[in-house]
């Protein structure tokens, strides 16, 4: 079987989707993206009176109303679970309904929301223990491009980095990530991915995204970087010819560096069976010091302790239309990119203080 096949996000070419546009709601039409902002459903604070008739007028209590902190906290507590029933329910009777919308991208903000962040936020805040810095340096609306590094062997690191910017975001801003094609010929990883908002690491899908000011995440390393021996770690690979500057600089869209110190740790790649690797038509198969060697246990990830830091917008709105077509630009901007990364992977690696603590 051939080596698997990575699309590289500097080709400006119109390229093929791996899975099908215009994908669609129960009624058949094609809707629009969403907002930015928080999901669909997303949960008000428990508690908060409304402006119905469970609030007070005039400040004073109701007269059947329960008297006594411990009273008023029962009173709370028997709400919150009637809400979150009926909001669980209202939930289920869409999906089943198919009174849901999707945009043409196959992106489900209500299930990404209620569903799909909620699987990964135990692994984001009890086994990884991500702390986040510089999420203020993420505009709280209109397209920006967010360039990572890449590491770990299994991208968990995009997938963190997606919860990270939805949950510290003041805004609750979603991060739509560009993945290689491999991602979008896997059963049930397609879906997900889709249904998570990824979408192809191409040139076009990034431009048209970045236009309707989307958050927009790619790591430019791609297999490259995951895929490097523990040796290399936190050493960044190539970025190649600066694809994702031309991008921003034609949508006018900031450029904000991210790095990612943890990931490298999770799966220590101590070495790659290159023949199992073409047989199964993967771009590596990872020896580790427990896998295969324990079998399924040794496929579960070692518990690291994560910082993610997002920097200071690179902007590019005060270059001309046409600097987008200039290659020494390009190469100047993407450098610079990756020395920022760089840089800012060597001062939280200093200040780290253990790999699991």
């Amino acid at each position: 079987m051939a080596d698997a096949k990575v699309i590289p996000f500097d080709d400006d070419r119109a390229r093929r989707r791996s899975a099908p546009r215009g994908a669609r709601s129960g009624d058949g039409a094609a809707v629009p993206l969403p907002a930015q902002g928080r999901g669909v459903g997303e949960p008000d604070h428990e508690g908060a009176p409304g402006d119905g008739e469970d609030a007070p007028r005039d400040g004073a209590p109701h007269s059947d109303a329960p008297r006594g902190g411990a009273g008023a906290q029962d009173a709370a507590h028997g709400r919150g679970p009637e809400r979150r029933l009926a909001k669980g329910l209202a939930f289920l009777r869409r999906r089943v309904t198919g009174e849901y919308e999707v945009d043409d991208f196959g992106y489900d903000a209500e299930l990404t929301d209620e569903v799909l962040m909620a699987m990964l936020r135990p692994l984001y805040e009890k086994y990884f223990r991500v702390e986040v810095k510089g999420i203020e340096n993420i505009p709280a609306e209109g397209g920006a491009l967010i360039v990572a590094n890449h590491s770990g062997t299994i991208p968990l690191d995009a997938l963190m980095m997606q919860v990270a910017v939805h949950d510290k975001h003041p805004a609750g801003r979603h991060l739509r990530l560009l993945a290689a094609d491999l991602v979008f010929t896997l059963p049930v990883v397609n879906e997900i991915a889709r249904k998570l908002g990824h979408t192809l690491a191409c040139a076009e899908d990034a431009a048209e995204l970045l236009g309707r000011g989307e958050l927009v995440g790619v790591m430019p390393e791609g297999f490259k970087g995951i895929g490097k021996p523990f040796g290399e770690r936190y050493k960044l690979q190539r970025f190649g010819r600066g694809g994702f500057v031309s991008t921003a600089l034609r949508a006018r869209a900031p450029i904000i560096p991210c790095s990612v110190v943890g990931a490298e740790e999770t799966y220590p790649m101590v070495g790659n069976a290159r023949t199992v690797a073409r047989l199964l038509g993967l771009p590596y198969f990872p020896l580790t010091p427990t896998f295969p060697w324990l079998g399924p246990l040794g496929a579960l990830p070692l518990p690291t302790k994560w910082t993610i830091q997002f920097g200071e917008p690179i902007p590019t709105d005060g270059y001309a239309p046409e600097a987008a077509d200039d290659p020494m630009l390009m190469f100047n901007l993407t450098d610079q990119v990756r020395e920022e990364i760089q840089h800012t992977l060597y001062k939280l690696l200093v200040r780290r203080r253990s790999i699991f603590f």
